[in-house]
């Protein structure tokens, strides 16, 4: 909630000092409204209140568009720009700011680079000793747009409604995971994690990472971009898997599909270790309820003993029927090595953050 209120303090500051806005300034207010996912309605908003201290031009306005402006904020952008025609020029323009573009690495390094995440990838659970750990799930749900219970409003998203929270002990002994549920809603419970209603998740130790780089499944890779994931500058590449290859199973609990799916890979420049792997489902049945699945889940390093591991950090699980979209936010906390005896706190953590989990501008 804090990163929504940060455009409007930031407005709030300069009024309070009886300043006025420069191009620099609002660039800057623009680009941070952008990243902290800010309404078009809520910035126009804002825009109606600025007063530009320098001419604001119409290449400007064009420049700031590129950032995936509304166009209630570029209405109120143009209005700015008509009442600063009397003012002095800038000099400054956005692409001023912009360094030039990092290239690409080349075909050979690409190849090497995914060669090595292959290794990695296909290494990877062999490569953890056994632990513990807590997983939180929190499970929303919304309305579907055009469902039978109401449309929301497409500039704002889905109304996320929380409908659950379970605490999990995770546990990966001998290359096999272990889910106990605990908690639900805080509250002690016996009930059997893989059997509870609604989406439920597992295989996040690896399994998405195997499935994608297993060579029978001849993952197609293309360069994408460079992204700084939590400070770490890294390779992404695109990747899509086709039906006939894949493994990944979706199930409404009566039927079993296996769709094919493309996603996004960040690889670690230093390490070449994977920090972010997304799926998206495509091309679903028409007579299946689910009619979309995504999955996303990151990494971050935790020491276990004396040693630091890449291990699953924060997910997301989303899918949609007709009537009702869902999402799984899963976080992994407190982990450390495991023993029969292991002793561990079933306490709910805040949320993560979510710009702990946000690509960053390339530096």
């Amino acid at each position: 909630m804090p990163s929504r209120l940060a455009p409007a303090l930031f407005l709030v500051v300069l009024s309070a000092s009886a300043q006025s806005l420069s191009i620099k300034q609002l660039m800057s207010f623009l680009q941070s409204s952008v990243r902290m996912k800010q309404t078009d309605k809520e910035v126009a908003h804002y825009l109606e209140k600025v007063k530009l201290s320098e001419k604001l031009d119409d290449r400007t306005v064009e420049e700031l568009q590129s950032l995936g402006l509304g166009p209630k904020t570029v209405a109120a952008l143009r209005g700015l720009r008509d009442q600063s025609q009397e003012l002095k020029a800038a000099g400054f323009l956005m692409s001023d700011a912009k360094p030039a573009p990092k290239p690409p690495p080349s075909a050979a390094e690409q190849a090497a680079i995914l060669d090595d995440v292959r290794e990695y990838a296909l290494n990877y659970s062999r490569s953890l000793p056994d632990y513990i750990c807590t997983q939180v799930q929190r499970r929303y749900a919304a309305p579907a747009p055009g469902g039978k219970y109401r449309q929301y409003a497409g500039s704002d998203g889905p109304s996320w409604q929380l409908e659950d929270t379970l605490t999990i002990r995770l546990s990966y002994f001998e290359q096999k995971e272990d889910y106990k549920l605990i908690l639900v809603n805080n509250s002690v419970t016996q009930a059997d994690y893989t059997k509870m209603s609604g989406a439920v998740s597992t295989g996040d130790f690896g399994t998405m990472l195997r499935q994608i780089f297993e060579p029978k499944t001849e993952t197609r890779f293309e360069w994408d971009h460079w992204a700084n994931m939590r400070s770490h500058l890294s390779y992404v590449f695109s990747y899509r898997v086709l039906q006939e290859r894949s493994q990944w199973h979706v199930s409404d609990r009566q039927t079993d599909i296996i769709p094919a799916y493309h996603g996004l890979i960040y690889v670690d420049q230093q390490t070449h270790q994977v920090l972010r792997v997304t799926m998206a489902a495509v091309g679903m049945p028409a007579s299946f309820p689910i009619h979309t699945a995504e999955d996303v889940l990151d990494y971050d390093y935790q020491t276990l003993g004396d040693r630091q591991f890449l291990l699953p950090f924060k997910g997301e699980v989303r899918m949609s029927t007709a009537d009702v979209l869902s999402k799984n936010d899963n976080e992994f906390h407190l982990y450390h090595k495991y023993s029969s005896e292991s002793e561990i706190k079933y306490d709910t953590p805040d949320p993560i953050p979510d710009s702990q989990t946000r690509e960053q501008p390339q530096k």
